[in-house]
């Protein structure tokens, strides 16, 4: 019985303290907008969303406070403010204050062996109270995709906006699963077990029905694609609050490249972070089937690998992609350019004559609009955000070719390596045109026309 009542008395106490916790930071809320992303050091897509987001953020409402929760401790506001610029291109007009995270292993992909994605899912949300306990906005503002911290953020009276760059379950994820088809979110052991399979559905399922709520939660629901969309309106269904925002791309910058290049070496680039749904392996076994499929006096191509490392996982991946170039006998036909410069990445994108893509139901796909903004002709994964929005034809033209296998990849390649100088001029501006459809400037503004009304309505009542 004395256990009994010790129990009752700790989680009591317990609830005693989050609730003191909750409502002093309800009463002491700043006025600011405070964006949960915990890795600003990433490199990819979703940061150019952050940095701009900011910039939109700052253009629209410049008395208002922009903070960033970030798990990485050596990032400052002067630190963060540098990337953004010499990373991206992008310039803030002040620098964001920085709220530092120590409980950032609790939603890292290794801390979960098994259950991989409601762990994660669940450690944001403890991360999340750190975040909000330290500092409480008007506004939290998650660009990151973690849906399960927004009823938290509820419960601190703020208002929540979130950017969506894929929802973290969707139907393609369960058809996999109940196809049993072997992918990097699904296990070939469980995909050999009708069990094991079953079973996976069913957490799929409930996780599916938790999701939808937990996001139902955002005041505002910003996607980035057509596919995104129609996934979130399904899981969400919360139509009146989410709109399609579409990436920022750094059109401009990209089309002033000369769409001439040279034929001496033909390069193919791969512009990714090193992750593992990325699939550098599948780009990296066509570029050998197109290596050994060359026409006699062609020019012998390059593959460039360009992307950044987030942690050790990633760096081991380009470690093992180095020795598969070597397994292929093709290391000396292969480049790798690990986390470089923005300035470096626009050298290799107007050197390009093709860029390629892999990832099965990439959301969007910013690599692929940067491929055909700069020239190069994108080779894409024939799924999601590729199919649906970007390599469409323009005014009738083609803009790139859509692939899935190997071998339609290699195809592909050697299609671009064997046109005429004129075909691919004519493919190359038809693409650099429909590339203006996803500018930075296109972001700037649908961005802020979808956040206006939130934020110059009246700020969140304490008592929400």
């Amino acid at each position: 019985m004395a256990v009994v009542i010790l129990l009752i008395s700790a989680l009591l106490a317990i609830i005693v303290r989050i609730s003191i916790i909750i409502v002093k930071g309800r009463s002491n809320r700043k006025r600011a907008i405070a964006f949960f992303h915990p890795y600003t050091n990433d490199g990819g897509g979703g940061e150019r969303v952050l940095w701009c987001a900011i910039k939109a953020i700052q253009d629209e409402m410049p008395d208002l406070d922009s903070v960033i929760y970030t798990g990485d401790h050596d990032a400052s506001p002067q630190s963060l403010m540098a990337r953004a610029s010499d990373r991206f291109g992008v310039s803030l007009i002040s620098p964001p204050k920085v709220v530092h995270l120590h409980k950032r292993k609790w939603i890292e992909e290794s801390t979960y062996p098994r259950f991989t994605m409601i762990g994660q899912s669940l450690g944001s949300v403890y991360l999340s109270w750190e975040a909000l306990s330290k500092f409480t906005p008007l506004y939290y503002f998650d660009t990151s995709g973690y849906a399960f911290t927004y009823p938290l953020a509820r419960l601190f009276s703020c208002k929540v906006i979130c950017y969506t760059h894929y929802p973290t379950i969707s139907a393609d994820m369960v058809s996999r699963v109940r196809d049993r088809n072997a992918i990097y979110n699904n296990d070939t052991l469980i995909a050999k077990s009708i069990w094991l399979s079953r079973c996976k559905i069913i957490y799929y399922s409930l996780f599916s029905w938790m999701y939808g709520f937990v996001g139902s939660c955002a005041h505002l629901a910003m996607v980035n694609s057509s596919w995104t969309e129609a996934h979130i309106l399904k899981l969400w269904r919360i139509p009146e609050r989410t709109k399609r925002v579409y990436p920022p791309c750094d059109t401009t910058g990209l089309q002033v490249l000369p769409l001439e290049r040279s034929t001496k070496i033909p390069i193919i680039i791969s512009v990714a972070q090193f992750r593992p749904e990325k699939a550098h392996a599948v780009q990296l076994q066509a570029f050998e089937k197109v290596l050994g499929k060359l026409d006699v006096g062609m020019s012998k191509p390059k593959l460039q690998f360009v992307g950044s490392c987030r942690n050790k996982a990633d760096e081991d991946r380009v470690k093992n992609l180095k020795v598969k170039a070597v397994e292929l006998k093709v290391e000396n036909d292969v480049e790798f350019h690990v986390n470089i410069t923005y300035r470096d990445l626009v050298r290799l994108l107007g050197g390009a004559t093709a860029g390629i893509h892999s990832m099965t139901d990439e959301h969007f796909g910013i690599s692929v609009v940067e491929y055909m903004a700069a020239g190069a002709i994108p080779i894409a994964h024939n799924s999601a955000g590729p199919k649906m929005d970007i390599v469409l034809e323009e005014d009738g033209q083609q803009t790139g070719f859509l692939a899935r296998t190997e071998e339609e990849y290699a195809d592909a390649i050697l299609q671009v390596l064997r046109m005429s100088e004129e075909d691919r001029l004519k493919i190359a501006a038809a693409a650099r045109k429909r590339a203006v459809r996803f500018s930075e400037q296109r972001f700037y503004e649908d961005f802020r026309d979808s956040v206006r009304t939130i934020l110059s309505g009246p700020p969140p009542q304490k008592n929400q």
